[in-house]
């Protein structure tokens, strides 16, 4: 399970690359591996809904076992079934990158990083940068 010091690090570990690579401002949200949300920040100047975004990409990582870049392919080839699944987890999953699953060097899963407010493929770099920085594994769903 991922705890709230371990969620607490990988946020800050995530803004701090954010601004070291001068991305636009993000909303960070961190979910363990029941869905349960960890911890959540949103950068000055962050859009209004960056932070409903970035938890629907963590949510449909967890809720669907998978990276969120996994979830987005799936879209592109079976958007019924993508649609269904937003449906089926109360409409929070979002299917572009930047959802990434929190796994130990084993393999098991501890929770989600979702974050929105760059493009899906920087918010991803931060995810797997933050991720990287605790010693964890990204799962990216590529």
């Amino acid at each position: 399970m991922l705890t709230l010091a371990q969620a607490q690090t990988l946020l800050s570990a995530t803004l701090a690359y954010a601004v070291e690579k001068e991305l636009k401002p993000l909303a960070v949200a961190i979910l363990d591996s029941r869905g349960a949300q960890k911890a959540f920040a949103a950068q000055d100047g962050t859009s209004l809904k960056r932070g409903e975004i970035a938890l629907g990409k963590a949510h449909g990582a967890v809720a669907l076992g998978i990276g969120s870049r996994a979830i987005h392919k799936m879209a592109m080839e079976r958007p019924y079934f993508v649609e269904a699944a937003t449906h089926a987890v109360g409409g929070s999953l979002v299917p572009v990158p930047g959802g990434v699953l929190i796994r130990d060097a084993a393999g098991a899963l501890l929770g989600a990083i979702g974050i929105s407010g760059d493009t899906s493929d920087n918010d991803e770099a931060a995810a797997t940068a933050g991720i990287a920085a605790l010693g964890l594994v990204a799962d990216t769903g590529a």
